[in-house]
């Protein structure tokens, strides 16, 4: 049986990896790997917030790095802030919103573990895009389908019709 070696969280934050992988108490974790649907699902959701960005002041960052915790550094596939942008390259304070995109290969349990890091971070507005079935989720302790992700402050509603267009 083989040991795996831990990485510091300094040579990880030094090194590129390709493709990229978050890193989490010492280990690399792979994402999976993102399909055009995926990038065009990312695409139009950027889109949709650079038309309100001005508006609403949210600033939405695709495959951003988050710092968690020390030991745990995420990449989200869409971290919108607001009402300033991150003033350091890779944001400890969370984001507004935090949403990530289904990809192929991802299991169930990583991307919930995912969604709960980011929930209890303190992320407000952690929604999960499933492009294959073409379904929206809000996480808050648990997966709840939805037609359109809402905002209340700022106002922004984004319906699954503008996203999956």
């Amino acid at each position: 049986m083989g040991t795996q070696t831990l990485l510091s969280v300094e040579e990880y934050l030094r090194t590129s990896y390709e493709p990229s992988r978050e890193y989490v108490r010492g280990e690399l974790v792979e994402r999976g790997m993102p399909t055009s649907v995926h990038s065009l699902v990312q695409m139009e959701i950027g889109y949709l917030f650079r038309r309100v960005r001005d508006q609403h002041r949210l600033h939405a960052c695709p495959e951003l790095h988050l710092r968690l915790v020390p030991d745990i550094i995420r990449i989200a596939d869409i971290a919108v802030f607001h009402p300033e942008k991150p003033s350091t390259p890779i944001p400890s304070e969370p984001p507004l919103i935090v949403i990530e995109i289904v990809s192929p290969g991802d299991g169930y349990s990583s991307v919930t573990e995912k969604l709960a890091e980011y929930h209890a971070w303190g992320v407000p507005n952690v929604w999960l895009v499933d492009p294959q079935l073409k379904k929206l989720y809000v996480y808050a302790g648990s997966l709840r389908e939805a037609d359109a992700f809402e905002l209340s402050l700022p106002p922004l509603l984004l319906a699954a019709s503008e996203i999956f267009a």
